[in-house]
């Protein structure tokens, strides 16, 4: 947790607090309900709760956006992205139940206001937003897929409107089908091994054309 303070020094008193609350909360709800790997809960804080706040170094957020995080899993990285933009409005969606119970959980306790978590397929959700986040749920066509539709065509932000994807691996295969792609290697902000062969994907997307 101390890098934390070295990564992210403009936090205030109450954010630093929630964040390290929220690595307590994982732990303490990952013994009732699995959400993250048992033998990788030790991790929490950089595995899980930073490797979500990359978004945060990637590009900063304007007031009033609007943030959809698809397979957020028990509340990631939606709920360490809503702690650090508090004017952001941000929907974390996950088609299993109890995965939503922890995260709907964890948002209350924290005392959020501007993240809801709901059971939900992206299939179901017709909502527009400036930005959809994950942490590689699927692969990236398949993704890119499923929430093209949900990109809003109205910009708010100097970024254009788009997908951000955190991946790691070899993933560059997948990405031959697309051109205005841009990857940010998270390793740019972070020193710790762990984030060596982690990405930040960045797709801006065009508005649809109604025929």
């Amino acid at each position: 947790m101390q890098k934390l303070y070295e990564y992210f020094p403009d936090l205030t008193k109450k954010q630093y607090e929630q964040i390290e609350t929220l690595c307590d909360l994982y732990t303490y709800w990952n013994e009732k309900i699995n959400v993250i790997s048992r033998k990788d809960i030790e991790n929490i804080f950089e595995h899980h709760v930073l490797h979500s706040m990359a978004i945060a170094k990637f590009f900063e957020f304007k007031q009033g956006s609007k943030i959809l995080d698809v397979g957020t899993g028990g509340g990631l990285p939606g709920i360490p992205l809503a702690i650090l933009f508090p004017k952001v409005q941000f929907t974390l969606i996950d088609r299993i139940a109890k995965k939503i119970t922890v995260a709907n959980n964890i948002i209350n306790e924290l005392g959020l206001t501007n993240v809801t978590a709901r059971q939900q397929t992206v299939e179901e959700n017709k909502e527009k937003y400036d930005y959809i986040v994950s942490r590689a749920v699927t692969a990236f066509p398949d993704f890119y897929k499923l929430v093209k539709k949900n990109v809003s065509s109205i910009v708010n932000n100097s970024l254009c409107n788009g997908i951000i994807y955190i991946k790691g691996g070899d993933f560059y295969e997948e990405m031959q089908g697309f051109k205005k792609y841009k990857i940010f290697p998270i390793s740019a902000y972070f020193t710790e091994p762990f984030f060596e062969t982690k990405k930040i994907i960045y797709l801006p997307i065009e508005p649809q054309k109604v025929l």
